[in-house]
This record gives structure tokens, sequence and C-alpha cells, in this order.
């Protein structure tokens, strides 16, 4: 990116300077056209002028000689009245002499043509390929004034910040020549056009280079993060399988030795105890292959019409002798009067199930569980509140994503995978449902699985 500002900063140093040459070019032939012009119409009214000056002092010294004469004759009062009079004369008609003196003059100055001088500017200009808006300006420095200007819109910047070339001086003067000055007022936005195609390319160059490093900084992050949910995945599975795994050692182990005396009721309850642990594992490890499955988008769903009230009864029934081991309570409410629906039995009493899971096992406290059904529009909602410990709202975004656990540090008073409020979120989405959390840390919280109707048409 710094490579790519040095070479814009480049180009536009070039571009100014071609730029500059090019108009110093062509106002170079503006300039010799107006001092020919100039020079050319000095020259034709030279003997114009002469000839006007040699009449003004013929006619000045002829009036000078009748006076003189006039006055050698005064002899009396009365030639001294008439001489007067001749005077008086003589000075008006010595006025004429020098007002026709001053109009000739005048006459013969040389005028700028602004049309003319504006047209061969712009067809000199267009000729380099300079195409933009100018004000140009004849100033006369002896004067200190604007003789000529295009538009009158940029004096000041004429003066200041203008292009500058003397014209010839007339023959026979000794004034300080006029300046023919030239501005630009888009001067900047020309040289940006001048160079639009690099930095159209720097531009996109600009982009692509921020767009690849987010990317490669969000995905070193998402990167950073699969590895630690990985590893917490690692260490919960070791937790989760290690008891089950230690309790069949124990049991079988038990059941080996020979020292032991063994009924058949002690038999019976070690060969239970290993069937629930087994159990188990094979629930945990069904738990993780669904989730690849669910990775990899080849799940199939046996879909089916249920009814809502029967899904979420049996699920509760399922859960009701865990709660009641720790003297908690499930209270259902079921308020639905439309229940029917089109899903896959297993997976929704499995996802019902897995907010129940939840519910029970991040409650410290005696659990109180409440599931609500209700009717909302055309959708089917299923509510499980409980008086657990709450989730923060920062963490409310991500408890639905894969492999994702609430940080508890170094403690592990909660087990699982972080799978199954995504097997949730998954399984209702792919129902055409959605799954959300209402919560706050220490006053529990409510999931609510949001499932479309489905309306029996009366043939």
């Amino acid at each position: 990116m710094v490579i790519q500002v040095f070479w814009i900063r480049d180009a536009a140093k070039v571009k100014y300077s071609n730029f500059i040459r090019d108009v110093n070019e062509a106002m170079s032939h503006v300039v010799k056209y107006v001092d020919h012009q100039k020079i050319r119409h000095d020259l034709l009214n030279q003997q114009q002028v002469y000839s006007n000056n040699q009449k003004a002092f013929d006619r000045y010294d002829s009036l000078n000689q009748v006076l003189f004469y006039d006055l050698q004759k005064v002899s009396s009062e009365r030639d001294f009245g008439q001489l007067m009079r001749r005077v008086r004369k003589t000075q008006s008609q010595l006025q004429d002499i020098i007002f026709d003196y001053q109009n000739g003059k005048a006459e013969n100055q040389f005028i700028f043509n602004r049309t003319e001088i504006d047209s061969l500017i712009e067809a000199n200009l267009k000729a380099k390929g300079i195409k933009t808006d100018y004000e140009f300006g004849i100033y006369d420095p002896f004067t200190n004034r604007m003789l000529l200007q295009k538009t009158g819109k940029f004096p000041r910047e004429l003066l200041t910040e203008s292009f500058a070339y003397n014209l010839a001086v007339s023959p026979g003067t000794f004034y300080v020549p006029e300046k023919l000055l030239i501005y630009f007022p888009n001067e900047q936005q020309f040289i940006i056009r001048q160079i639009w195609r690099l930095l159209s390319v720097s531009i996109v160059l600009f982009l692509i280079i921020i767009v690849a490093f987010y990317m490669t900084i969000q995905t070193i992050f998402r990167q950073k993060k699969l590895s630690e949910m990985k590893n917490d995945l690692i260490n919960n599975m070791t937790h989760e399988f290690k008891t089950p795994i230690s309790t069949i050692a124990l049991a079988c182990e038990a059941l080996r030795d020979r020292d032991i005396q063994k009924s058949e009721e002690m038999y019976n309850n070690y060969i239970s105890v290993i069937s629930e642990e087994n159990k188990r594992l094979g629930g945990m490890a069904e738990q993780i292959l669904q989730q690849a499955v669910f990775s990899q988008g080849r799940m199939k769903l046996k879909k089916e019409l249920l009814d809502m009230h029967q899904i979420v009864a049996d699920a509760v029934s399922r859960k009701q002798l865990e709660v009641q081991s720790k003297e908690g309570s499930i209270t259902l409410s079921d308020n639905l009067v439309e229940s029917l629906f089109v899903g896959d039995k297993t997976h929704i009493t499995n996802a019902i199930i897995n907010l129940l899971d939840n519910a029970i096992k991040y409650t410290l406290e005696t659990p109180k569980i409440v599931v609500n059904t209700i009717n909302k529009g055309d959708k089917i909602l299923v509510r499980v509140s409980d008086n657990g410990i709450g989730i923060s709202k920062s963490n409310q975004k991500k408890i639905f994503e894969k492999l994702y656990r609430v940080h508890t540090g170094n403690v592990h008073d909660f087990k699982g995978f972080g799978l199954g409020l995504n097997y949730v979120k998954v399984i209702t989405e792919l129902h055409g449902g959605t799954v959300s959390v209402d919560s706050e840390p220490g006053k529990g919280s409510t999931f609510t699985i949001s499932l479309p109707i489905e309306k029996i048409k009366n043939k």
C-alpha cells in the first residue's frame, strides 16, 4: 500500500509537470500571436501618429507666429483690446489642437480583443489535450489595473495563482510590459482525471489488500476459536467418558473378585449398573456422531403428522424421575388449541429433552421447571423455563454455536460437549422453525421453540 501511494504521488507529479509544459507551449503561441498583432498595429499607425504630431505642431507654430505679429502692431488701447480678443481666440484654438492630438493618440492605441484571445487560447489548449475551464486576463503593472478579463470571476486568483506571460512593449515607450494571465479553477481535478486509471487500479488493490487482510485475520481468529473449542471438547469428552468407563471397570472387577460373596441380587445390581453406564456411553457417542452427520449435511428426517401434546408429555415423563430425585418438579402447562405439525418424532422429542436436560443440569438449587405450550398466530410455541444460573447477554448470542460452552475456567461443575443447544437449533431450523432464549444471570432461563402449525383441511 505504501508503494502504491508513492507511485500515485510520483505519477501526479509527472502529470503536473506535463501540464505546466503543455500550458506554457500553448500560451507561447497565443503570446506570439498577440505580440504580432500589437506590433503590426503599432507599425501601421506609427506614420499616421507622426503625421498628426507634425500637423499639430505646425498649427501650434502658426498660431504663435500670428500672435507674435499682432503683439508688434499694438499702438493704442483699442489695438490692445483687439489683441486680447485674439489671444482668447488663440487659446481656444490651442485647446482644440490639444484635444484633437489626444484623441488621435487614443484612437491609435492597440485594443485587446477578448473574443479573439479567448478562442485562440481555447484552440491551443485543446491542441495540447487540455480540456478544462480557465480564466484569463490582461494586466498592466504600470497602472496596476486589469485591462481585460474573460468573466471577472477570479480577479484575486489571476493575480496570485495564475500562469503569467509578458507581452511585447510598444515601440518608443518605456512602460513595463503588460502581462497575459491564465488561471485554471479545476486544475487538481484535471490532474486526477489524467491518472484515473492508475488511481482506480490502486484503489482496487487497496480494497483487495484490506479485504484479504481482514479475511486472514478473521480466519486466524476463527481457527484459534475452533482450536480452543476442540480442546474443550476433548477435555469434556475425557471427563464425560471417564466416569462411566471407570464405573463399568469397577463393576466388572467386582464380579470377577472371588473373595466377594455374590448373590443373584448383587449380580443383577452390577449388571444393571453396567447396562446403564453402557447406555450412557452409547448416548454420548451417538450425540457426537449425530453432530458429524449435521456438519456433513447428511441428516434425513422422517417427517410425519405429529401432535405436540403427546411429544411434550412424553419428554416431560422421561425427565420426571430425574427431577424428583433432586426433590424438584416439572410443571406442564398445555394451552394448545391447534397442536398438529409435520416433523420427525425422534428428533423433536430429543430437542425438547435436551432443553430439559440443560434446565436440570444448570440449576444449582432445587430445580423448578415449567413447560408451557401455546399457539401464537400460525406457530406452536414450546417454552422451557427454569430457575438455574442464567446466561449473560454476551453468551446468549453464542450458546447455539457448535462446541460452544460458557467458560468457567478450570472448574468442570457442568458436564457436556457443547453440542446440545446446537442440536436443538439445527433440528428446529430443519423443521422450518426457530429457537430463542431469554435469560439473566442468577434469574434462570427460558428457551422457546417455535414450529409452524399443520392445518388439516376438511374435505
